[in-house]
């Protein structure tokens, strides 16, 4: 069943709430910590998920052009840019303020936006041990773009079918089927983690 907009509207606002509250208790050191993005720290990722809120159509074109195109480029370079010019303050004072932006991505609409903090917010809590989002708004981002998930980050399941413990929601058609809580899914199919680091992931 499709989920209705007005749903996802509402569960991006409380997602953005939640990291915003995780994220004002962070420590100094935590702030420095790897996160699950290759080469970035907590603050780069922080960083990148403020970038909607903060970059206009000008500046994205100017950008792009300047990454040569590469949109992977642009974002890696405005992470960076942005965490060494802004204070944890700034960043987290950017982040509340938009707790209702209406920003959704090119062709993502409003699942591409929840998938977008959901799975960057993944990427600080799951090193640092913070709570994760709930299982069924992991669900819906499963629900809303897995396929596209796989092909962007080059994931092959290898005929497995993912399916999950703690939601309705699965991944794959493969006559294999392995169980995961809905939160393991959804790192192995955007390459956070493999399969069988999953498999073995205290619960």
């Amino acid at each position: 069943m499709e989920t209705s907009t007005a749903h996802l509207t509402t569960e991006t606002r409380a997602e953005r709430t939640r990291l915003a509250g995780l994220f004002a208790d962070l420590a100094p050191e935590q702030w420095d910590a790897p996160s699950l993005c290759d080469g970035w720290r907590v603050r780069e990722v922080i960083a990148h998920m403020t970038m909607p809120f903060r970059t206009k159509p000008l500046g994205l074109v100017t950008g792009l052009v300047r990454a040569r195109f590469s949109f992977n480029r642009y974002a890696d370079r405005d992470a960076r840019s942005a965490a060494r010019a802004m204070s944890e303050a700034d960043l987290l004072g950017l982040l509340r303020r938009n707790i209702e932006h209406p920003w959704r991505p090119p062709g993502g609409g409003q699942a591409g936006a929840l998938s977008h903090d959901v799975i960057h917010g993944l990427d600080v809590t799951e090193p640092l041990g913070l709570p994760s989002p709930p299982a069924e708004r992991v669900a819906l981002v499963l629900g809303s773009a897995a396929d596209k998930q796989l092909k962007f980050f080059g994931v092959d399941l290898a005929g497995r079918r993912l399916v999950a413990t703690d939601a309705d929601a699965s991944v794959g058609d493969g006559p294999a089927v392995v169980a995961l809580p809905a939160k393991e899914i959804l790192l192995v199919i955007t390459g956070r983690r493999a399969l069988d680091e999953a498999r073995t992931t205290p619960r």
